[in-house]
């Protein structure tokens, strides 16, 4: 297989893991508070990724100084991405707050351009502009549902994190194996939740099954493997083209929710939602500009 259809696999499969990854957080949050599940999350990630390195004989040894930017990765990836998207899916659906991610494939394109000085066609800027009313058209309906403006504040916090956990990523990327870099980002990124945890102390109580399985789902495929997954799919793609498969989380978790949660989207929320993934798409989509702008030809996956 090659690099770049090994790198659409495991994005395929990380999108799905993910889509889940919403329902799972909104039920095991009614008894676990945020940065608490945070926490239980990240330390099963960080108990069973040596495990599996020693198993695929991958060394977790890093230079001294690289250490700074897998601290970097590990408190945008880890710590302040579900800062964000914990408290937000506990005060939204999960549909909503899985629209809201969709927008992280634009920004970042547009952040490549900002920070690594890609090239960016003109259709990606019109893309932005037209997710951004999209997630207008989401957030206008919120206050008329049980939706909090609050919850959409914290999902782009995690989209913002998010961001910049890839192109922190993208710079040792090609250095070390995925494992060894999941497991420090994972370590750094659960001891950064660990102060947000204690603040959450007068709600810890011991929880029931379906919040321990749902966690344990989080844990291990969620993290563990997710990282790994995603991490693989930026190595062969680069950051922004990675992104793209963000398209198919929102896509999962709606039906999903629907499926399993009972959730129903108001037709506004639907219609903001089409018009994010259509912004995305149109910004990410491979091939040149209609404006006659041409699309950046460089190696995504260097420095």
């Amino acid at each position: 297989m090659n690099k770049t259809r090994l790198g659409v696999l495991l994005g395929i499969t990380l999108s799905i893991l993910w889509g889940i990854s919403f329902l799972s957080i909104k039920v095991a949050v009614v008894e676990i508070p945020p940065m608490t599940m945070a926490v239980y999350r990240f330390a099963i990630a960080v108990a069973v990724l040596p495990l599996v390195a020693r198993l695929g004989g991958e060394r977790l040894g890093v230079a001294r100084s690289d250490l700074p930017v897998l601290v970097a990765g590990g408190l945008t990836g880890v710590t302040l991405y579900f800062l964000g998207e914990n408290h937000g899916v506990a005060l939204l659906t999960a549909s909503e707050s899985s629209l809201v991610v969709s927008l992280i494939p634009v920004a970042a394109v547009l952040a490549e351009r900002v920070f690594l000085g890609r090239r960016v066609a003109a259709k990606v800027y019109w893309g932005a502009i037209l997710s951004t009313l999209g997630v207008a058209l989401i957030f206008a309906r919120s206050a008329g549902t049980s939706s909090s403006r609050l919850g959409y504040l914290y999902m782009l916090l995690a989209c913002a994190a998010w961001v910049a956990y890839g192109l922190v990523t993208h710079r040792v990327a090609s250095r070390y194996g995925i494992l060894c870099i999941s497991f420090w980002h994972c370590l750094f990124g659960l001891i950064g939740c660990i102060p947000f945890a204690l603040t959450e102390a007068s709600g810890w109580r011991v929880p029931g099954t379906v919040a321990v399985l749902n966690v344990l789902y989080l844990g291990l495929a969620c993290s563990a493997l997710a990282f790994w997954l995603y991490i693989g799919s930026l190595n062969c793609l680069g950051p922004a083209v990675a992104s793209i498969f963000i398209n198919v989380v929102p896509v999962v978790s709606v039906a999903a929710s629907y499926l399993f949660l009972g959730e129903r989207l108001h037709s506004l929320q639907l219609a903001g939602g089409a018009v994010v993934v259509a912004g995305v798409f149109l910004a990410t989509a491979p091939g040149g500009s209609a404006w006659g702008t041409a699309p950046d030809t460089r190696n995504r996956t260097g420095s």
